[in-house]
């Protein structure tokens, strides 16, 4: 995947604390922040608390259904 994100200044900053303080690299660090924040999510707004079920959706469709598509 490619390295779509730019974080602040300050983000960075602190992923580097972080990373010096466990020893960890910075793309382990992401990784489990987003694996952390799915989690949540799913938890959150998903009514069986689980995973979503993989479809396979177009950009355009998925653009249509939010209301952001033609």
């Amino acid at each position: 995947m490619p390295h779509l994100l730019r974080f602040s200044r300050e983000l960075e900053d602190r992923l580097d604390v972080i990373a010096e303080a466990t020893g960890l690299g910075k793309t382990e660090l992401i990784t489990r922040c987003v694996e952390g924040g799915i989690q949540a999510l799913e938890h959150q707004l998903l009514p069986d608390g689980g995973a979503a079920p993989r479809t396979e959706r177009s950009i355009d469709q998925i653009l249509r259904e939010s209301g952001l598509g033609a």
